[in-house]
């Protein structure tokens, strides 16, 4: 004959006369703070713009410099230093 064996268990139990567990403020105990989520800053400000973002910027305000002065060579450097401040003006307003 054969012999039953016991269904399989669905949830887990815990050992006979093992501990529950419980939260802080179930044992009287005051809940940890919660700190507020770090303000993401807004869209356009000194913050939000990545340094690799900046860069680019820079470069195509430098790029756009050149070509008004035809591409001449020998300006590239103060291209570069204008559309710098340039860009670095614009991202202090905004």
């Amino acid at each position: 004959m054969a012999t039953k064996q016991p269904a399989a268990k669905t949830k887990r139990q815990s050992a006979p006369g093992a501990a529950k567990k419980t939260s802080p403020s179930s044992r009287g105990a005051a809940a940890p703070r919660r700190h507020a989520a770090p303000r993401r800053p807004a869209a356009g400000s000194p913050a939000a713009v990545t340094p690799e973002e900046r860069y680019r910027m820079i470069a195509e305000a430098a790029y756009n410099r050149a070509q008004s002065r035809g591409f001449a060579a020998g300006g590239e450097v103060q291209d570069w230093l204008e559309a710098e401040a340039e860009i670095d003006a614009r991202l202090r307003e905004a």
